[in-house]
C-alpha cells in the first residue's frame, strides 16, 4: 500500500503530464496560427510596399495605402471584432480610424516589410493614454509616425523627427501645423511603450520595480508584438507554459528517483529499446 507521500507524488506526476500534453498541444496550435498570420501579412505587404526601396519610402507606402486604399468593410457595431487580429485591423474601416488599432495595423505591415517598428503611447499628466503612435527605425533614428493621421511627423524643413526632438514645444508646433486638424494636446511631454498601469497588479508598483531591476526594459524588449498580435501572444504563453511544465516534470522525476525511490515509466529508455528493436537485424538460428 502506498504511503501518503507516494500517493501525493502520483497525483502531481499525472497532473504534470496532463498539463504538459495540453501545453504542447496549445504550442503546436499557436505555432500554426502565428505562421498563417505571418504568411497573410507577408502577402499583404508585398502587394502594397515596393520592393528594394529605402525604409522611409516603405513607411510612406504603408501610410498611402491606409489613406487611399480600396474600399473596406464596415460594421454597424465593430466592438465584436478581435482588436488584435491583423485580418480585422487591416480590413475594417472603423478600426483603421482608431489610433490603437490603426497603429496595430501599421506595425504589423511595417514588420512584414522588414522595418523595425514599435508602438508609443502618449500620456496625460495622470498617465492615462491619450493617443497611440509608432516609432520606426530609419537611418539609426527612431522617427515618429502617426498612422491615425497617415503622417510621418516632420519639422518646418521637412525633416523627420524623433521623440526627443518632439518634446521641444516649438518643434512639436511645427510638426502639428503640417498635419491638417492635428490636436495640439497630442504632445510628447509624457510617453511610454508599455502601460503597466493597465495590468491587474497595478498596486504592486511594477514600473518602478522593473525600472530598478532592468533599466530601459520597455524599450529593450519587444513588447509591441505581444500587445498588437493575438497569435504571437498565444504562442508566447504556450511556449512559456510548455517550458514550465517540462522543467516541473523533470524536477518531479529527479525527486522520485533520489528521495522516494519510486520506479516509474521512463519514456527515453523505452524509446531507445524500441529503436534498437526496430533497427537491429534479426538473427537466424
Amino acid at each position: 500500500m502506498l504511503n501518503p507521500g507516494h500517493r501525493l507524488f502520483r497525483v502531481l506526476w499525472r497532473s504534470a503530464n496532463a498539463a504538459l500534453l495540453l501545453s504542447v498541444a496549445a504550442l503546436v496550435y499557436s505555432v500554426g496560427w502565428e505562421y498563417s498570420v505571418r504568411r497573410y501579412l507577408d502577402g499583404f505587404s508585398d502587394a502594397i510596399v515596393p520592393a528594394n526601396v529605402p525604409p522611409e519610402r516603405r513607411v510612406e507606402a504603408i501610410l498611402g495605402w491606409m489613406q487611399k486604399g480600396p474600399a473596406r468593410s464596415e460594421l454597424p457595431v465593430p466592438t465584436g471584432l478581435a482588436m488584435r487580429d491583423p485580418q480585422n485591423t487591416l480590413n475594417y474601416e472603423q478600426l483603421l480610424a482608431v489610433c490603437g488599432t490603426a497603429t496595430n495595423a501599421f506595425l504589423n505591415l511595417a514588420r512584414s516589410s522588414d522595418l523595425e517598428a514599435r508602438r508609443l503611447l502618449l500620456l496625460t499628466p495622470e498617465r492615462n493614454t491619450k493617443h497611440v503612435v509608432a516609432e520606426v527605425r530609419v537611418n539609426d533614428r527612431w522617427i515618429v509616425v502617426d498612422p491615425t493621421y497617415r503622417s510621418i511627423l516632420r519639422n518646418a524643413a521637412g525633416e523627420t523627427l524623433t521623440v526627443s526632438e518632439l518634446r521641444n514645444p516649438q518643434i512639436f508646433a511645427q510638426a502639428a501645423a503640417r498635419i491638417p486638424g492635428y490636436p495640439t494636446d497630442y504632445n510628447y511631454d509624457q510617453f511610454a511603450h508599455v502601460r503597466v498601469a493597465k495590468l491587474p497588479l497595478q498596486g504592486l508598483r511594477l514600473r518602478p520595480l522593473l525600472d530598478f531591476v532592468f533599466p530601459g526594459w520597455d524599450e529593450k524588449l519587444e513588447w509591441s508584438l505581444l500587445l498588437e498580435r493575438e497569435s504571437f501572444f498565444a504562442l508566447t504563453v504556450a511556449l512559456s507554459l510548455t517550458v514550465f511544465f517540462l522543467v516541473f516534470r523533470l524536477l518531479l522525476g529527479r525527486y522520485a528517483d533520489r528521495r522516494l525511490k519510486i520506479p516509474r515509466f521512463r519514456l527515453r529508455s523505452h524509446l531507445l529499446r524500441a529503436g534498437e528493436a526496430f533497427f537491429t537485424t534479426p538473427e537466424i538460428k
